[in-house]
């Protein structure tokens, strides 16, 4: 780099997970001749970070449209079961809202005599490294039990604990 006196910048973290912008400058003489060079550290984290969430927002806006259009059920709930996402196609499955999904528990959505296979099935399916859908059964607002295929998948934190459950669930007969 001092040979051709193009400067460079790089961004570098640090193990305490700040990142900075690092100017290497070539120093030259009155006489110009390279004598060093003048290093710069910028720290940029604020904006590193602000860039990162940008990204995530932007990947989330494009999942959102995804769940959006998707025509099977597509629902989030955390470790107690509360449901927090609740997609169209799962209003069109199973009946209730998104404002009435989002003030219930995912039990109620089991019959009742299934809950403890269903749950164990559900926490099977989202440990598993690959992910094998299972056929399980729902309740709909108007009680008819609908056969799905679910698909369990865990959101993970940073930490790598899971936090809440995203299940897909295609419906595969109906009966009354």
């Amino acid at each position: 780099m001092l040979d051709s006196l193009i400067p460079k910048e790089v961004e570098a973290r640090t193990l305490a997970g700040k990142w900075y912008l690092l100017r290497i400058r070539p120093y030259r003489t009155l006489e110009n001749v390279i004598e060093g060079a003048v290093l710069t550290f910028t720290d940029v984290t604020e904006v590193r970070n602000m860039r990162d969430a940008l990204r995530e927002s932007e990947i989330t806006r494009h999942l959102a449209a995804v769940v959006r259009d998707v025509n099977d059920a597509v629902t989030v709930q955390d470790m107690e079961g509360r449901i927090m996402a609740w997609n169209s196609a799962a209003e069109q499955i199973f009946g209730w809202t998104e404002a009435e999904a989002l003030a219930m528990n995912i039990r109620e959505m089991i019959p009742g005599d299934q809950y403890e296979i269903t749950l164990k099935k559900i926490r099977e399916t989202a440990r598993a490294e690959i992910l094998m859908p299972q056929s399980i059964q729902r309740l709909s607002k108007d009680n008819r039990i609908v056969d799905v295929l679910l698909t369990a998948t865990p959101l993970v934190d940073k930490s790598g604990n899971a936090y809440a459950i995203v299940t897909i669930e295609r419906p595969l007969t109906e009966r009354t």
